[in-house]
């Protein structure tokens, strides 16, 4: 198994314990949240990027790189709806969730006729969209332990990027859908 597929898995192996550290331990366990987050993500970065540079692409890689970014984003969305964090709902979850998998289930369509479909400007916005929020959310609660009077100022803030990360993902997904509808036939 080359370089870039082992940080991808080394990806999913990093979200039960993202998972653990967030919902277990705290606000200890969130300052950890945030460290295994970030490395998680720059994971996704040098994986593509060895990937590309060494022509390590696979088809093991194609399917999982995608897969293992959304698990990771649905494992932080997830745990913020279990510690009730405001705005951060079990609707704009299931939104968001709704959209991956019709977007990998295109994605998968489409590796069945040997194309590849390259991410959309739109979709690298959603992805930063929800990297933002995700982080935004975890530093967030941090600093409403030090400053607590900011705390309907972040609050708002956080409200802000849940509507435009979920606004993105709709917006993505539909474009994402209509530039591929010759692949969904309904013979």
């Amino acid at each position: 198994m080359n370089t870039p597929n082992q940080l991808t898995l080394f990806r999913v192996f990093l979200i039960p314990i993202y998972m653990i550290c967030y919902l277990c331990f705290g606000m200890v366990g969130t300052y950890l949240a945030i460290a295994v987050f970030l490395l998680a993500s720059w994971t996704d970065h040098l994986d593509g990027k060895l990937a590309r540079k060494n022509n390590q692409v696979t088809t093991f890689g194609k399917l999982m790189d995608p897969l293992a970014d959304k698990m990771l984003t649905m494992a932080a969305l997830i745990s913020f709806v279990a510690r009730d964090i405001p705005y951060v709902t079990a609707g704009v979850v299931m939104v968001i969730l709704a959209r991956e998998l019709i977007v990998t289930g295109i994605r998968m369509l489409a590796m069945g006729e040997n194309q590849v479909i390259a991410a959309s400007m739109w979709g690298k916005a959603k992805t930063v969209s929800q990297f933002v929020l995700v982080i935004a959310v975890m530093v967030f609660e941090i600093a409403k332990g030090y400053l607590p009077l900011w705390a309907g100022i972040l609050d708002g803030i956080t409200l802000a990027l849940t509507v435009v990360a979920t606004g993105l993902t709709i917006y993505s997904g539909f474009d994402y859908v209509w530039k591929n509808r010759g692949l969904l036939t309904f013979r």
